[in-house]
């Protein structure tokens, strides 16, 4: 006779319903920490990356550190990077080497590097550009604004309609804006007699992130809108609609390096990265304001317009010109040190329920080293990838948590044939995901906030990439509108696999269900 089951009381007493919870909590947490991973990539081929741009094949490319050489990083057969292999792309026109630049992927599938703090070792704030791209696998020179002497280490940023819009770093403009139209390659500059009202401080050492919705604007944090030795809290946004920068209150903690508060001399104007999260909410990074003290966090709730102060970072930590980037499950990954400047780094996760921050691992092999020389970006397995200028060697963070429904790419219509060279559109919701993925500020941009399409063959399981371009919209967290791109069917060289198989749209890390399709010759 089998024994009669335990029966567990319907209400167990006090001791035994905490002890029950507290073995819950710990085995969530063991659970938890021990799935966040850092992984080495593939050797890379060249001494140091400096910035990575997410291309809409799926390949990566990233610059060899103060040089005009790129590189391309593949993901293996089953969509890994950290096994992909590395391979050379064509260098930068003559004469640009670019060190702290402003940069974008446009809707077209182009990148665009726009002018540098040092180019080819010399700091000169250039003016020089250029621009790849990838269907020809060429570079072209871009010429800079008319009237603009230097571009320097700009902010950038791709609006919602698809125009690039540049910031002016350093005098004599150092509050002005300008617009590409990458059709014609003209630009625009903004000026007061256009309606452009510009900004109420310097564009120098700030970054500009994207507001939710189609009419979207941008956030930005003033880094010198106080005299030099004052506090000021102020922030702005700009509406692309009326051409209008405007107060969005105060930052309620400071949040730019000026050391003249506490005493010290040299204020650096130096701040952290901001990002949108998934709940319409702006996560804002500060430097130390004096050596002594931990750096500050903000929080702006888009919907209402309003900032509350979060927590500070741990261990006298700051993200003075640092690198943060979104994660799948709403959390934020940032880099931090110890002062602008001081190595070495350490990395953080700032929980998106509000709990504060959260001890990570740290890469295995990254040598001790300061903030400004580390990027992020969002990959498509929904990793970061992160680069160091002095590592010949590249690292890819898995967060713990994973993403919420809700927050997927959805696809209403698609092919159910593709043939290859063929270009087709996919429809749905959500194909630029919630936030403009990686950050760091001035000197470096790595939005994804477009939508990829990968392939998977249901036969080998292989993945590989579409060409995706002409997105309906470069606006992050559209809702249930409906949004849009055209995809190419690449040859088998770049990996397509023939037969029955599944589509995903993924936008910044997180895919939608697959759909299913059939590639045909």
């Amino acid at each position: 006779m089998k024994p009669s089951p335990v029966q567990i009381p319907r209400q167990p007493n006090k001791l035994f319903r905490q002890l029950e919870m507290l073995l819950v909590g710990l085995l969530a947490w063991s659970g938890v920490a021990s799935s966040q991973t850092w992984l080495p990539v593939t050797t890379p081929q060249f001494p140091g990356g400096s910035i990575a741009l997410q291309l809409t094949d799926g390949t990566i490319m990233v610059q060899q550190s103060n040089s005009s050489n790129w590189w391309r990083l593949t993901p293996d057969k089953f969509g890994h990077y950290n096994t992909g292999t590395w391979s050379p792309m064509p260098p930068m026109p003559a004469g640009y080497a670019p060190k702290g630049f402003a940069s974008a992927v446009l809707p077209d599938g182009r990148a665009i590097i726009e002018g540098g703090e040092y180019n080819n070792g010399v700091k000169d704030w250039t003016k020089l550009g250029a621009i790849y791209d990838p269907f020809t696998n060429s570079w072209a020179p871009v010429s800079a604004p008319p009237g603009w002497t230097k571009i320097g280490d700009a902010p950038s940023v791709v609006l919602p309609d698809g125009t690039f819009m540049l910031g002016s770093c350093c005098s004599p403009l150092p509050k002005q804006a300008a617009l590409l139209d990458a059709a014609t390659m003209t630009w625009t500059v903004l000026t007061p007699s256009s309606g452009y009202k510009g900004k109420f401080d310097s564009n120098n050492e700030e970054g500009w992130t994207l507001t939710p919705g189609f009419n979207g604007g941008i956030l930005t944090v003033d880094t010198h809108a106080g005299t030099i030795g004052n506090a000021s809290t102020n922030s702005e946004t700009y509406n692309p609609a009326t051409g209008t920068w405007t107060s969005a209150g105060s930052t309620v903690v400071q949040l730019w390096d000026s050391r003249n508060l506490c005493g010290v001399s040299g204020a650096t104007h130096e701040i952290g990265p901001a990002v949108l999260r998934p709940d319409g909410t702006i996560f804002a990074t500060g430097a130390n304001t004096c050596p002594s003290t931990a750096g500050h966090t903000a929080i702006y709730d888009t919907a209402t317009g309003t900032w509350t102060a979060g927590f500070d970072f741990l261990g006298l930590n700051d993200a003075a010109d640092a690198s943060a980037s979104i994660l799948p499950d709403g959390n934020v990954l940032v880099e931090t040190n110890q002062g602008w400047g001081n190595s070495p780094s350490t990395f953080y996760e700032y929980a998106f329920s509000g709990a504060g921050w959260v001890s990570i691992p740290q890469p295995m092999g990254l040598n001790p080293a300061s903030t400004e020389l580390g990027r992020m970006l969002v990959i498509p397995t929904g990793g970061v990838l992160f680069l160091h200028r002095t590592a010949a060697q590249a690292w890819i963070y898995t967060a713990a948590g994973t993403y919420k429904p809700a927050w997927q790419p959805t696809i209403s219509t698609y092919p159910s044939n593709c043939f290859v060279g063929q270009t087709y559109t996919v429809t749905g919701t959500q194909f630029n995901g919630l936030s403009q993925g990686a950050a760091y500020g001035d000197d470096a941009q790595s939005a994804t906030n477009y939508p990829l399409v990968q392939i998977t063959n249901n036969g080998t399981l292989h993945k590989f990439f579409a060409r995706t371009h002409n997105h309906s919209t470069m606006a992050v967290a559209t809702g249930n509108a409906i949004t849009s791109t055209q995809f190419d069917i690449l040859p088998t060289t770049s990996g397509t696999e023939f037969g029955d198989s599944t589509l995903v749209v993924i936008a910044n890390g997180i895919p939608s269900q697959p759909v299913g399709i059939i590639v045909e010759r």
